[in-house]
Parts: structure tokens; C-alpha cells; sequence
């Protein structure tokens, strides 16, 4: 059995990157299923569930109301540079620091680099999923009381961990949908192939897998679509 949830997610900017770009970011024009799940999660994990994606609803800027232009292209970019680092902490020197070495570190005055983004700005989704329980629930575990917790900690606006946008700099602020009809924008397009998810069958050999996002009537249909590995 499964049980579904509607959770509002909004926030100033976003970075969902697509993975051909990856020197000079560029974003996805809506928000990935593999973070709207993770997003999900860092409001509330446990082992016993399984979070999956249903759909998600494109809506106008928060606090903006349905403009008349029907067909008006909602998704907003804006073009950033930031300082970033171009190395990062190698696994090997922890492991030797870990044996006695010397501790790793990185000179961020000798290392820093300024890198373009593009990002989303202003957006506004309602995220539609549905949990279903795994064989790691325990024996007192039962869908009733995963769907109490979750609406509980959407009302209170808790989560083990702040929610994002693709990137910790920018955060999304959540809550329970509870508004009735989703008023999603009236604006189509073809977003092409997007990431959907990442196989961790194979913890060795982790494989990503992608399928072809459509935006209809401002609501983007991700379970039942077909998975491209």
C-alpha cells in the first residue's frame, strides 16, 4: 500500500545541474526528480520508506497570482559568478591522515577560481509523491503512523536537515499543500531528457538514469514515464 503527499516548495534561487555542464553550470529548467525526492527526505528519512516522485506542479512566483498572458514562459534564469575552490580533499590523504599523516588541507587564496552558473530564480513548485514501505520497516511500523509524522512535521516546519534547491546556498522553504487545486501555470514545452534518478543497485558502479520531461499545462508527469539507463 502507498500514501501520498503534496508538499509546497519555494525559494529565491535554484541550481539543478545538468550533468553535461558541469565546469559552467547550467540548471535544468525545473526541478529534477532525484531532488524533489531528496528534498522530501531531508524533511523526513526513514529506512522503511521509499519516496517516489508522482509529479510536479510548475506555479507563478510565491505571492504572485495567475497573470492573464496564458502561455507566458514562467521559468526565470539568471546568470551568477561565484569564487569556488577548483580542488577538493583526496580520499587517499584522509586515509593517510588517518594512519598518522599529515592532515589534508586547501590553501583557498592559491585554489580559488570564479566559475558562471546559471540559475533559476524565483521558483515555486508543488512536489506530488507517495511513499511505500520497504523491508527495512520494523515490525511496529505501519503506513498510518509514516503519514502522521510527515503531516505533523510539515505543519511544524521541522527537518533533520535544511531543504535545497540542488545547491546548500540556496534553500527552499516547504509546507504542506493544502490549498486544493493545484493552480499550476498554463505555459508546454518539451524539457528534453533530464536526469531522473541514480541507480545504487551497485554501490561500485553507481549508474545514472534519465527519462523525457514534458511540461504540460505547467505540470511536469514523472512516475509511469519510461526510465532511460
Amino acid at each position: 500500500m502507498s500514501y501520498g503527499l503534496q508538499v509546497e516548495v519555494w525559494g529565491d534561487y535554484a541550481l539543478f545541474t545538468r550533468p553535461e555542464l558541469k565546469s559552467e553550470r547550467m540548471s535544468y529548467e525545473i526541478i529534477t526528480p532525484s531532488a524533489a525526492r531528496g528534498l522530501i527526505e531531508s524533511i523526513y528519512w526513514h529506512p522503511g520508506l521509499r519516496i517516489i516522485i508522482d509529479r510536479v506542479y510548475l506555479l507563478k512566483k510565491f505571492g504572485e497570482e495567475q497573470n492573464e498572458n496564458e502561455g507566458e514562459n514562467p521559468i526565470k534564469f539568471i546568470n551568477v559568478r561565484r569564487n569556488e575552490v577548483k580542488n577538493k580533499v583526496q580520499a587517499a590523504k584522509v586515509k593517510s591522515m588517518m594512519l598518522g599523516g599529515p592532515a589534508p588541507m586547501i590553501v583557498t587564496s592559491a585554489d580559488i577560481q570564479q566559475r558562471a552558473s546559471t540559475l533559476l530564480c524565483n521558483v515555486h513548485y508543488v512536489i506530488e509523491a507517495h511513499f511505500e514501505m520497504t523491508e527495512k520497516a520494523a515490525p511496529s511500523d505501519n503506513e498510518g503512523k509514516f503519514k502522521d509524522t510527515f503531516r505533523r512535521r510539515l505543519e511544524k516546519g521541522q527537518a533533520y536537515s535544511q531543504p535545497y534547491f540542488g545547491c546548500r546556498e540556496f534553500p527552499a522553504h516547504f509546507r504542506e499543500w493544502t490549498g486544493g487545486k493545484i493552480p499550476a501555470v498554463h505555459y508546454s514545452k518539451d524539457l528534453g531528457i533530464m536526469l531522473y534518478d541514480l541507480d545504487y543497485s551497485n554501490p561500485s558502479n553507481i549508474q545514472p538514469m534519465f527519462f523525457h520531461a514534458q511540461l504540460k499545462d505547467g505540470v511536469m508527469q514523472v512516475s509511469g514515464e519510461e526510465v532511460l539507463r
